[in-house]
């Protein structure tokens, strides 16, 4: 991954071991992020963003699940679906990903940690920790959610099959202005014609 400047890179360095660590508990979520990382720079890429949003973008990519770390693995690693009681504490992860983060105290990581917390929020106020809406919420926090809903459907997963790129993209244009940035949405469809991440077709 290349970043752009010494803050960046500093943070990326002393972070790069809760990588390894996530990848030893739960490796599919691992390679979940890389592939989140690649599609949201490639998002990134496309808008206007200053040198330091996109190194944060690309840091919180590569960590955007790193709060898994911090859930049970009867929960984490459960075949099957959540009970309420279950949902609750998964979705206690951006919040531990925010404060693990955060706690290296590097400058730029506090930008980083709070895109981590965000991005789960939805466009329309429904998501969570916080519930906030449209520009409430970070544009980098919306490209990795964009990024990371398509991922999470490309890929077959213990409680899902993977769906064909057709059927993802039907999904996410349901979801666009609820769960997605309309604006980034119409970006994203341009974007993932020509990405190495696309799924197959049919």
């Amino acid at each position: 991954m290349y970043l752009e400047n010494h803050i960046s890179r500093t943070l990326f360095k002393y972070t790069k071991a809760l990588s390894v660590a996530l990848g030893y508990r739960d490796h599919l979520t691992q390679l979940h992020s890389e592939r989140v990382l690649g599609l949201s720079a490639e998002i990134g890429g496309r808008c206007e963003l200053s040198e330091i949003e996109f190194d944060c973008l690309k840091i919180a990519a590569s960590f955007h699940d790193i709060g898994k770390i911090g859930i049970p693995d009867h929960i984490l690693l459960k075949p099957d679906s959540f009970e309420d009681s279950e949902w609750e504490v998964m979705k206690q992860h951006p919040i531990i990903g925010e404060k693990i983060i955060a706690s290296t105290e590097l400058e730029g990581s506090r930008q980083s940690a709070m895109i981590i917390r965000h991005h789960h929020e939805k466009y329309d106020g429904s998501g969570y920790p916080d519930e906030l809406a449209k520009e409430d919420i970070s544009i980098c926090s919306r490209i990795i959610s964009i990024a990371d809903a398509y991922d999470a459907m490309a890929v077959t997963r213990t409680y899902h099959h993977a769906r064909k790129h057709r059927e993802i993209m039907e999904i996410l244009q349901a979801e666009t202005g609820k769960n997605f940035d309309p604006d980034l949405m119409h970006l994203f469809t341009e974007v993932i014609e020509s990405s190495k991440y696309k799924t197959e077709e049919d």
